[in-house]
């Protein structure tokens, strides 16, 4: 049955059709009795129509801008407004490049679709209201559709930049010869467009089809489709188009192999090149074929034998791609495995080294000796006196014990780095006190954000000394700061930190809380240029907008020269300027020309690097960084604790994705030659980066072929049956070969299954060698212990084994530090330090140190006490505190209402004072364990403090 017998049967009851004005377009003639209704909208009052209005306005719109605005204003004061319009106008450009060509596809073919479309039925009242309000419909449809499809691909502003700013690598992948910038930059920008452009055509066929099927020119009756002649030309074309897009992802798809997970190799193996790369030429030459046969049919009809010859194609193509792949792995493969894959895996060996800037990594083979001499301890005594004793765990409870002085101080975490002290290099650990606003006893809107506004000071101490009673030694603590070494710290105010982001409020009428002293506090206000102006109304408004915050309106403390400081969690700040780059674990404080500064190491990355093998992990730390197979360490990023001030340094100018991102935001980077040598002094490798390629190069060491497929020579960090994971430690060491001791990242390796030593790794992080990997491997034939052993072997030992179990019956709970793996001489020195915390108690005291070398294992109080055990003679000079020997300086703010000179002398007799009592407490604690060794030990040094402190009295 034709259109017409159609039209003829579908009139019924006598109604009257009679034809419009248009070639297809077609008037019904209704009686009045009959006629369909057609709908009507429902009427809104004004009220409603007025708590529509404002439900928009107040609950999207107003925020919305309110958000965008303060944004703008935070990215002008940090002079990063450049890198703001940036983000801003890409994801609009993208937007735009979106919009504009999907409306165009959705509307032309629709309306193209509604033009050729045939005869209605009758009576339908829906048809009816289709047909009368098609061109409305269908205009807000492709506007709806398209925006929707534009709002979607904004997200992609990232891949759009690097694409419009690709930089060459100077390297090219293996197989195809092209630059590895295509796949990093080119290639994810044109797989988006593929998938954008499939999706948009998918969705512009299916609304065809579907007007088509209302306008009744596409028909299915009788088991078959009854199609009108432009109607079929018109899905045509559509499905033409749709094929030839299928066969360009099918050829973007060959160098999507380069990626594959599949065999023995990441990336393209044999199977790939010999099956798989031809399925894909065979797949883009039948959606060619396809589309050339869909054609012929409007000179020549041949609809089934193009059916037939497209689905034979595609057979063809889907057998080569799943099902003949597996058969010639299996059959022809493995049997052959190593030969076939030979060349690919010297390719993933090769790739994967490079993509982790382990290509560049100096390995070296050495000889350690049996054990570490008194002579080579008395060479190196810098790299001695500088081992860490400190664990970060136990001395964080420590400092918020006895440093953070109110509750509503906290130390988020404990820090390590080198100063030069008094003409010498002190490695030390130091944390920030900040201001934890979850702790105030009355947090009232004034305190939260105009009285409580900042933290204060750090508290620090050398790594390797210990107080009486088995406390650190302060170099800096307390409040205000009082400091016995040269380290400066004028504006010890923190500002911007690492705690839960919240805003503030500065320059008011309310004096700021800056340190608690006795019964009155000491106020502040501030003096820096941080912050945005808030003064005027309109700010206010936005403001309150931004945080729901009524208060910020009605407030009278505020005045023309007030300022809001917000965004001040720094890590989050980071993130939001440089969402593009990944951070490292650990933002760090350094103290420089009497400021605090917080330091982030950012990396660039990608998951797009040829024949890289992805990182996996299960350490949740590292977690973040699954699934990238480039990392660098391009960027380092410094923040003012005071101003807020950023400052990118590019400190790896031979990345080709930070240059790419120099030339999208000029004005975001500067050059790391830029940053001050003493800056540069205090840079670390990061911590993040060096676990990643010692997970890598735990495999990819080995670079012969054979020995990879093998898995001959697999090395582990932390063997499988220990608890405690291994992590890097930094240290200062002197490197075998090099003359002098520098500061290093350090981590042993274990051959995989066994607890000996086989190599260990360093990351080289002074400004003379900054960033050089050095691997030093020990012979297979000899013994060196590892960690596991070395615990063993102390485990062993009987008097510390008894000493620990009686600890334990006594209601004390033993903490055992890292076991540090610290290269002395030629030789290994093991150390690792014990602390004791009472069982309900929160204060870890370190009371032992254990020392090992050549398979012996000795401990003391002291650590110069355990190597004199050790070695058999005294080869580390006891120190005495740095707060009797050395001026201790108080620092004050210059901005403080309360100034006040203490004079050295009285500085010099507290001191004293607290140390006495320390050693009091340390003498009563000997008493209770029943140690009476340690208790004349601690009298009679006691008696000596308080003889001194009677001479300065008199």
């Amino acid at each position: 049955m034709d259109l017409i017998g159609i039209f003829e049967k579908l009139k019924g009851r006598g109604r009257q059709w009679y034809p419009g004005a248009g070639d297809n377009e077609h008037q019904l003639a209704y009686g009045s009795d009959d006629a369909p209704k057609m709908p009507k909208w429902p009427r809104f009052s004004r009220l409603w129509i007025a708590l529509l209005l404002f439900f928009v306005l107040f609950v999207i719109v107003f925020p919305a801008l309110a958000n965008f605005l303060t944004d703008l204003y935070w990215y002008e004061a940090i002079g990063f407004e450049s890198v703001f319009w940036r983000r801003f106008t890409a994801r609009w450009e993208l937007f735009l490049v979106s919009v504009v060509p999907a409306f165009l596809i959705y509307f032309l073919n629709w309306r193209l679709a509604f033009k050729n479309g045939g005869i209605l039925y009758p009576y339908e009242e829906e048809t009816y209201a289709f047909r009368k309000y098609a061109k409305w419909a269908i205009l807000v449809s492709s506007l709806l559709f398209a925006f929707l499809n534009a709002f979607g691909a904004m997200g992609a502003w990232g891949a759009f930049l690097k694409f419009m700013n690709p930089v060459s690598f100077g390297e090219t992948d293996p197989l195809f010869g092209i630059d590895i910038s295509f796949y990093v930059f080119r290639l994810p920008f044109l797989d988006f467009l593929q998938s954008w452009l499939r999706g948009v055509l998918i969705v512009s066929l299916l609304g065809t089809v579907f007007i088509y099927f209302k306008t009744r020119a596409l028909l299915f009756g009788g088991g078959t489709f009854i199609v009108q002649s432009k109607a079929k030309l018109h899905l045509t074309l559509l499905a033409a188009l749709f094929l030839l897009l299928w066969g360009l992802g099918y050829w973007l798809d060959r160098y999507e192999l380069l990626f594959s997970a599949t065999g023995v190799v990441f990336g393209a193996g044999y199977t790939d090149m010999h099956v798989l790369l031809p399925a894909l030429n065979i797949m883009c030459v039948s959606a060619i074929v396809a589309v050339l046969l869909l054609f012929l049919n409007f000179f020549k009809p041949m609809w089934r034998l193009s059916v037939v010859v497209i689905g034979a194609l595609l057979v063809l193509g889907w057998l080569t791609r799943s099902f003949v792949p597996s058969l010639v792995q299996q059959y022809r493969v493995k049997p052959n495995e190593f030969e076939l894959e030979k060349q690919y895996i010297e390719y993933h060996l090769d790739y994967t080294r490079r993509g982790y800037g382990l290509d560049q990594v100096t390995t070296i083979s050495v000889m350690p000796e049996e054990s570490v001499t008194a002579q080579e301890l008395l060479a190196e005594q810098e790299t001695v006196q500088n081992i860490r004793l400190w664990d970060y765990e136990p001395l964080l409870r420590t400092y918020k014990q006895l440093q953070a002085i109110r509750t509503y101080y906290d130390f988020p975490d404990v820090f390590i780095d080198r100063y030069t002290m008094n003409g010498r290099n002190r490695q030390v650990m130091l944390s920030v006190r900040e201001l934890d606003l979850s702790q105030l006893q009355n947090p009232t809107w004034v305190n939260s954000h105009l009285e409580f506004t900042h933290g204060y000071g750090v508290v620090m101490n050398p790594v390797n000394e210990v107080a009486p009673g088995g406390l650190p030694n302060f170099f800096m603590q307390d409040l205000p700061t009082r400091s016995i070494v040269d380290v400066e710290l004028d504006r010890p105010e923190i500002y911007y930190g690492t705690k839960e982001d919240s805003y503030v409020l500065v320059k008011t009428a309310v004096k700021e809380f800056d340190y608690p002293m006795g019964d009155s506090n000491v106020r502040t206000s501030y003096e820096g240029d941080g912050g945005v102006a808030i003064g005027s109304m309109w700010k206010r408004l936005l403001f309150a907008l931004r945080y729901r915050d009524s208060e910020i309106l009605f407030t009278g403390a505020l005045n023309e020269e007030s300022c809001i400081l917000y965004q001040r969690n720094v890590r989050a700040a980071i993130a939001e300027v440089t969402p593009f780059l990944a951070l490292d674990e650990d933002i760090y404080p350094i103290l420089y020309n009497g400021r605090i500064l917080w330091a982030q190491d950012c990396f660039t990355w990608s998951h797009r690097y040829p024949y890289s093998k992805p990182f996996t992990t299960a350490d949740q730390s590292l977690r973040r960084f699954t699934g990238i197979n480039y990392l660098r360490n391009s960027v380092k990023v410094t923040v003012d604790a005071y101003t807020g001030e950023m400052r990118y340094y590019v400190v790896d100018e031979s990345d080709p994705l930070v240059v790419s991102w120099r030339k999208i935001f000029p004005g975001l980077f500067v050059a790391g030659e830029e940053m001050p040598r003493d800056l540069w002094k205090h840079m670390r490798y990061p911590e993040n980066l060096f676990e990643v390629q010692t997970e890598i190069f735990r495999t990819f060491h080995m670079t012969d072929a054979n020995t990879y497929y093998n898995r001959e020579d697999v090395w582990e960090v932390t063997p499988a049956n220990r608890s405690r994971r291994i992590q890097p430690n930094y240290v200062t060491m002197k490197l075998w070969g090099e003359s002098d001791p520098e500061f290093a990242i350090i981590v042993p390796y274990m051959p995989l299954g066994r607890d000996n030593l086989i190599g260990w790794m360093a990351g080289r992080c002074d400004p003379e060698n900054y960033g050089e990997l050095l691997v030093y491997e020990f012979p297979k034939q000899k013994l060196i212990y590892g960690p596991g052993q070395i615990e063993a072997l102390i485990d062993q030992n009987p008097d510390i084994s008894a000493q620990l179990s009686l600890w334990g019956q006594r209601g004390s709970d033993v903490i055992r530090g890292d076991l540090l793996v610290v290269p002395v001489g030629k030789s290994l020195l093991y150390v690792q330090p014990l602390y004791l915390k009472a069982e309900r108690g929160e204060l870890p005291e370190l009371k032992r140190v254990i020392v090992s070398t050549g398979g012996r294992v000795a401990w003391a109080e002291t650590f110069a006490e355990a190597l004199e055990i050790l070695v058999g003679q005294k080869v580390l000079g006891v120190e005495q505190p740095a707060d009797v020997d050395v001026v201790e300086r108080q620092e004050r703010p210059s901005n403080t209402d309360e100034k006040s000179a203490v004079s050295t002398d009285a500085v010099t007799l507290s001191a004293l004072a607290k140390r006495a009592l320390a050693l009091y407490d340390s003498a009563q604690d000997a008493q209770r364990r029943g140690d009476w060794a340690a208790y004349g030990e601690r009298i009679k040094e006691l008696g000596l403090v308080l003889t001194e402190l009677e001479e300065r009295t008199n």
